[in-house]
């Protein structure tokens, strides 16, 4: 058992752009009406056929009232974690505490090379996304005196002014799968967002433990790192397998990944407004009952 507790969050990860710009837009308002907690959107910003991400959100942001933001996962590499931190402070201020901040090391390295980007070794890429953790986490400290350092090996600060501070503690969130990266979540992190399709069966187990052990190691609880999983599947009138059948047996599954596995924040990857739909109206309900009759055990 690794559940840590956590109450579930309900989220949609959207595609940031097609032939109609305005479509993520209005899924975005949908999840809100339909009464998800949630709204994540991919953040690459070699695409052209997408919009910008935080542009994006920005748009959200001022169109919703309710409903939490974040980008699922930000594109570090092409955003330089200072800048990001003022602007994640600033969404966060506008729409009064309801932007989560996803970060991610940077996978596709040709296309980051192309628009300007500096191409990391994997190692260096968790070094580097480390650094960028200290540096967002002191522009948002305005309580401490004097400026901005960090003489890091790849983000460099000398004296840069702190602030704005967001509106609440914007949680990190880590897009990982490797150890190092893994481990970096058990540290420094706020919560664990891998997504299900790219996970193998005893990885969520293998991961958590080595969450588990970072987070012990450098003083922490374990379950100050929230786990969240994007997943996908399809609604279908009799089960077919993992995630494609009912609302009900999506329910079973996504409480038996609570129950055995922690996770507490589901982000289901559909562009499709009638999966949005019975996503928040059959499937959370359902799961949120199941959790909580057999953590009352």
């Amino acid at each position: 058992m690794s559940d840590y507790g956590h109450d579930l969050i309900f989220g949609s990860f959207l595609t940031p752009g097609n032939a109609d710009p305005t479509q993520p837009v209005r899924l975005a308002v949908l999840a809100e009406e339909v009464g998800l907690d949630l709204v994540t959107f991919q953040d690459h910003p070699y695409q052209p056929a997408f919009l910008d991400t935080w542009t994006l959100m920005s748009f959200v942001a001022a169109r919703t009232s309710r409903i939490h933001l974040s980008a699922n996962v930000t594109n570090l590499p092409l955003r330089p974690p200072a800048v990001l931190a003022r602007a994640a402070a600033s969404l966060d201020l506008l729409s009064e505490g309801r932007i989560a901040l996803g970060l991610g090391a940077g996978g596709f390295w040709d296309a980051i090379e192309a628009m300007g980007g500096r191409r990391l070794a994997p190692g260096q890429a968790v070094r580097a996304l480390e650094e960028a953790i200290e540096v967002i986490r002191q522009i948002w400290d305005t309580e401490t005196r004097g400026g901005v350092r960090v003489d890091g090996e790849f983000y460099r600060l000398i004296g840069a002014k702190r602030g704005p501070a967001p509106a609440h503690d914007v949680p990190i969130w880590l897009g990982a799968y490797k150890p190092r990266m893994l481990a970096l979540t058990g540290r420094r992190a706020d919560g664990w967002l891998p997504s299900l399709p790219y996970l193998q069966p005893g990885d969520l187990a293998k991961g958590n433990a080595i969450i588990d052990e970072a987070a012990t190691a450098a003083g922490r609880s374990p379950a100050e790192v929230r786990r969240l999983l994007n997943i996908d599947g399809r609604f279908t009138s009799t089960g077919q397998g993992p995630l494609h059948g009912p609302a009900e047996q999506w329910a079973e599954e996504l409480a038996d990944l609570t129950l055995t596995e922690g996770i507490s924040t589901f982000i289901l990857s559909s562009d499709d407004p009638e999966d949005l739909r019975r996503f928040a109206a059959e499937v959370a309900p359902a799961t949120r009952e199941l959790v909580a009759a057999e953590r009352a055990r």
